[in-house]
């Protein structure tokens, strides 16, 4: 986290150097921006990791810019936190509408402010690593476009089969019952039996053919994902 660069795009030149002296502090890298066209250009030409955001600015003001931001492509999803000078829950609805991720209402606590950046860029990592591919063995589960290689070959899978495989390697090693495959990948609202289990389980273990990861069965309990490596 040290080390990111913030936007601060703010028309007030105090309250950019006293966010800048903070979280400068915490070792990150503090860029400005006075205007809101000026911020644009800068998130343009390189996006910052997040974007604190002042609402009322000259020539294009702080709305507009997380409108562009987000229905941009230079980085529709930089983490946005927006500075609004009224305690108005009009303003910080609007705000997050438009696709904040965050708001600071001014005069605010600098400490605050560099706790929500770090809140901010917690969750950024934390998505980033939840859509992550899975590599098991030879296996390789892409989560963000659901798509699954064996052997580096395609393999087609249906809806609920790519939810158990993804659940299994999760738990790779570990021993999964029945019911909680059930609960996991089914939902804990879901009335079927658990032979549902055991139909998938087995069309999955068709599509791992050669590869070198394998669906075992657990007697007494259920199965797990465990490779030959």
């Amino acid at each position: 986290m040290a080390g990111e660069t913030v936007l601060i795009v703010d028309d007030e030149a105090n309250i950019i150097e006293l966010a800048r002296m903070y979280l400068e502090q915490e070792g990150f890298r503090v860029e400005s921006a006075t205007d809101g066209m000026t911020a644009l250009e800068r998130i343009a030409q390189q996006p910052p990791a997040v974007l604190v955001l002042d609402l009322m600015l000259p020539e294009v003001d702080g709305w507009e810019v997380c409108r562009r931001v987000r229905a941009g492509t230079a980085a529709p999803d930089l983490p946005i936190i927006i500075l609004t000078a009224r305690d108005d829950d009009v303003d910080k609805i609007v705000g997050l509408e438009l696709g904040a991720d965050d708001y600071v209402t001014k005069p605010f606590n600098p400490r605050e402010l560099v706790a929500r950046v770090k809140a901010v860029l917690r969750r950024v990592a934390r998505a980033a690593h939840l859509q992550a591919p899975l590599h098991v063995g030879d296996v390789v589960i892409d989560l963000a476009r659901h798509e699954v290689t064996v052997t580096g070959r395609a393999v087609q899978l249906r809806p609920k089969e790519f939810d158990l495989l993804r659940t299994l390697a999760e738990h790779r090693g570990l021993a999964l019952s029945r019911e909680q495959l059930l609960n996991q990948v089914w939902g804990y609202d879901f009335f079927g039996e658990t032979r549902t289990i055991d139909v998938h389980i087995a069309h999955l273990r068709k599509k791992l053919t050669g590869s070198n990861v394998r669906i075992e069965t657990v007697l007494g309990v259920g199965y797990k994902l465990v490779t030959d490596e």
